[in-house]
C-alpha cells in the first residue's frame, strides 16, 4: 500500500501527520505537486514534482495509483477517479470518500459550481482547525490498521 498526497493544497499540519504515520507504518508516502514541497528525508517519504498545469498532479496520481492505495485529497473529482481504480480516498478533513457516496458528492460539487458561476454567493468551508486535524489523524490510523 502506498499513500499518494495531492500535496499542493494539503495543509502543512496534515502533511506532518502523514510523515509520522508513514515512518511508523513503514509505508511509502508520495507527495505529488506542481511546486516543491519541503519534506523530511527518509526511506518512506518521496516527492514527485510534476509540471504546472490544470489537473497535471491529479492525472499523475490517477495514472500511478493502484488497488488499495490511499489518496489524500479534498478534490472530489480526483477522489472519484481513484475510487474507480479500487483505491481509497481520504479528505484532509478526515472524510473517507467511497463508492456509495462519491456520486452524490460530485453532484453537490457541480451544483455549487453552477450556483457560484451564476453569481450566488456561498459561505464556503469553515477554516481548517484542530478538530479537522484530529478527524484526519483518526481516519488515517483506522485506514493504516486495516490495510498496511
Amino acid at each position: 500500500m502506498k499513500i499518494w498526497v495531492d500535496a499542493d493544497a494539503c495543509p502543512v499540519a496534515i502533511r506532518e501527520i502523514l510523515f509520522r504515520a508513514a515512518e511508523r507504518a513503514q509505508c511509502e508516502c508520495i507527495l505529488v505537486a506542481n511546486n516543491p514541497i519541503p519534506f523530511p528525508r527518509g526511506p518512506w517519504i518521496k516527492m514527485l514534482q510534476v509540471p504546472r498545469g490544470f489537473d497535471v498532479a491529479d492525472n499523475e496520481i490517477v495514472n500511478r495509483v493502484e488497488k488499495n492505495d490511499l489518496v489524500i485529497t479534498s478534490d472530489i473529482p480526483l477522489a472519484a477517479e481513484v475510487i474507480e481504480k479500487q483505491a481509497h480516498a481520504l479528505s484532509t478533513r478526515g472524510e473517507r470518500f467511497d463508492a456509495s457516496t462519491i456520486k452524490s458528492l460530485l453532484s453537490m460539487r457541480d451544483l455549487m459550481d453552477t450556483l457560484r458561476a451564476s453569481g450566488i454567493q456561498s459561505s464556503g468551508q469553515a477554516p481548517f482547525g484542530h478538530s479537522d486535524r484530529q478527524a484526519f489523524a483518526n481516519q488515517l490510523d483506522k485506514f493504516i490498521r486495516q490495510y498496511a
